[in-house]
Parts: structure tokens; sequence; C-alpha cells
């Protein structure tokens, strides 16, 4: 007497290997990409803002070479209080 039929257990897994297929192929079509969208306001504020302005370059390029020269101080007492609200 015979219980298991051996295409019955050929069957049952392959329905599970196209509804596995069914739902990955479903999911790829669902995946989008990221978009990103930048207002008027804030592209106006970028474009108004004073990344660029004479005074801070200067100031960046100050930086720059003291931090080369290795005579850059930094405060840590300032660092620390900064970083203490966002620690609590």
């Amino acid at each position: 007497m015979k219980i298991n039929d051996s295409n019955r257990i050929n069957g049952v897994s392959n329905q599970y290997k196209i509804q596995h297929e069914l739902r990955s192929e479903s999911m790829t079509a669902k995946r989008r990409k990221d978009e990103v969208q930048i207002s008027a306001a804030a592209k106006e504020m970028l474009s108004s803002s004073q990344v660029m302005t004479p005074e801070r370059a200067k100031h960046i390029a100050e930086l720059k070479q003291s931090v080369s020269s290795g005579t850059y101080h930094v405060e840590a007492g300032k660092i620390a209080e900064k970083l203490l609200p966002y620690l609590k």
C-alpha cells in the first residue's frame, strides 16, 4: 500500500515556489526611487544665504591655514556645552 504519491509532494512545493515568485515580482514593481523636491522658499533661502560672502570666505581661509599649520586651538569646554543638551 502506498501512502504518499511522489507527484503530490512536488505539486505542493511547486505552489510555494510560484507564490514566492509572484510576491517577489510584485514587491519589485511597488518599489520606487526616492525623490527630493526643494521648495521655492528653500531655493530663495539658499541663494540669499551668507555662505559666499567675502568675510566668510576670508574666515574660512584663515581657519584652513591654521588647521594646516597646526595652530588651530579647539576649546573643549565650548564643545562640551553644545553637546550636553543632546546627551541628556
